[in-house]
């Protein structure tokens, strides 16, 4: 609610929902508003013991808690999937073979919904009928209301109810049904991760960590194609923005392969960074560009901003001062037939900006023309470090400045916990570049990347009086 409010506080924005497979942790995402022109307008948008016991019969019609795993897995930390075994008494309908669509069509509003579990099954008495399933919390007396009563009999089908021994076991469970049996009263639960391909990421809390492994088990049983899940185990602080992760259950494979906007990457997710709730990020800057454009992506990772970029017929300069983001990058430019529309560098930031880009804009800048349509794009997407390299961009060329609309346009991201998040990294990239960006720029904020810490990306042309040094006469 206190994003919804400062959402209005900014500017009017539309809702979107994230797409993902599965399962994500939660988050508020915002469609981007329309805009014109090459560079948008001013913008903000914001955006969870081994052990085995005998199953019990419940009869307890009206308690919410019926379709629970049985209450003896509270505390197990590795998994015994007989331990959930639990037998409850649910209504049950008799009728003929040839009434069962017939009835089904006409209670679907009180017929056992719930996935895995028949809706209709055998007679043991008479082999002509079929026991059709109710819902007990659609039926908490176990008899049907009038109206329905009146359609049975049309039919002519008893509207008596009676009661069926239903067996429950761990396929019929929802992981959060299971998590929720299994860890201590009263403390969170998560089934929530990010899918990389085959790879379940989670991002455990500390009171989780005992049951990390029955978890990462949970997740894999209950998620089709999942086979591994890992736990990251620090903070992203290196120099090559991956971090240390254990394997909670299934295979140790991390060679994985993922599909973003409809390109396919490959990746070994210990070694090189990857997060899917990027996605529309990534789509929404490549929405920017036109054929024709030249883009520098100075922390390329694996691609994502440069490998579709060079599919929309853009010239590409992709760096990463990874060498196994470097490995990648050059894999998937050749798995996306754009490996000549991409030249890739391994080189720390600075160095890139000051040599291939410096070099790049040094020889087209001079040539452009007012009327000229290309346009020059430099994406940052470092966000713990990205604002301190904006300083590089003065006086970066040494000429006479060149047009205005070809003064290439950076998109910057930054990480922020202040109460202002857009003011915020924005008088942090004037503090780099010495000069104001007030009606310069927008500000886009990405996502809530945990507790009053969100990720921003601020974009804006290189004022010429920043981006050039006059040579002397």
């Amino acid at each position: 609610l206190w994003h919804l409010g400062y959402s209005a506080r900014l500017l009017k924005t539309n809702h979107f929902k994230t797409a993902a497979s599965n399962t994500s942790f939660p988050a508020v995402w915002m469609l981007l508003a329309q805009y014109s022109g090459r560079l948008p307008g001013p913008f903000v948008i914001v955006k969870k013991t081994t052990f085995s016991t005998m199953p019990e019969t419940v009869e307890d019609k009206a308690n919410p808690g019926l379709y629970s795993p049985h209450p003896g897995v509270r505390g197990m930390t590795l998994l015994n999937r007989e331990a959930f075994k639990r037998t409850v008494v649910v209504p049950a309908l008799k009728v003929k073979k040839e009434t069962v669509n017939s009835v089904l069509k006409s209670l679907k509003q009180s017929v056992l919904q719930r996935p895995g579990l028949k809706r209709v099954v055998e007679d043991p008495e008479d082999e002509n009928n079929r026991l059709v399933i109710l819902d007990p919390h659609k039926l908490p007396e176990f008899s049907l209301g009038e109206s329905q009563q009146q359609v049975l009999k049309q039919l002519n089908v008893n509207p008596e109810v009676s009661k069926y021994n239903l067996e429950l076991t761990y396929e019929n469970f929802r992981s959060e049904e299971i998590l929720r049996a299994v860890l201590p009263e009263g403390q969170d639960v998560t089934s929530g991760f990010s899918r990389v391909g085959h790879i379940a990421h989670l991002n455990l809390r500390d009171h989780q960590l005992p049951y990390r492994h029955l978890i990462g088990q949970v997740i894999i049983d209950k998620n089709p194609g999942i086979t591994c899940a890992v736990n990251k185990t620090n903070i992203i602080d290196s120099t090559y923005r991956n971090f240390e992760m254990e394997v909670l259950a299934g295979e140790s494979n991390l060679v994985t392969k993922v599909k973003e906007n409809n390109i396919a990457y490959e990746l070994d997710f210990s070694k090189v960074y990857w997060n899917p709730r990027l996605s529309t990020e990534h789509s929404r800057i490549v929405e920017l560009l036109q054929p024709g454009d030249v883009l520098f992506d100075v922390f390329a990772g694996i691609g994502p901003f440069a490998i579709p970029a060079a599919k929309k017929r853009c010239r590409v300069f992709a760096n990463d001062l990874n060498p196994e983001s470097y490995k990648w990058l050059l894999h998937n430019c050749r798995l996306n037939k754009v490996d000549s529309k991409v030249k890739v560098f391994n080189m720390d930031g600075r160095d890139f900006l000051r040599g291939p880009v410096r070099e790049e804009l040094s020889q087209e800048l001079p040539l452009v023309k007012e009327e000229q349509k290309t346009a020059f794009h430099i994406v940052m997407n470092l966000p713990a470090l990205a604002v301190e390299f904006l300083d590089v961009f003065r006086h970066l060329l040494v000429s006479e400045p060149c047009s205005a609309g070809g003064l290439p346009t950076v998109h910057c991201y930054g990480f922020s916990k202040h109460e202002d998040p857009a003011k915020d990294i924005q008088e942090r990239a004037e503090a780099a570049l010495g000069t104001s960006l007030d009606g310069r720029c927008s500000t886009y904020l990405v996502r809530n990347v945990a507790p009053n810490k969100e990720m921003l990306c601020i974009s804006f042309q290189v004022p010429a009086d920043v981006l050039y040094k006059r040579p002397c006469p």
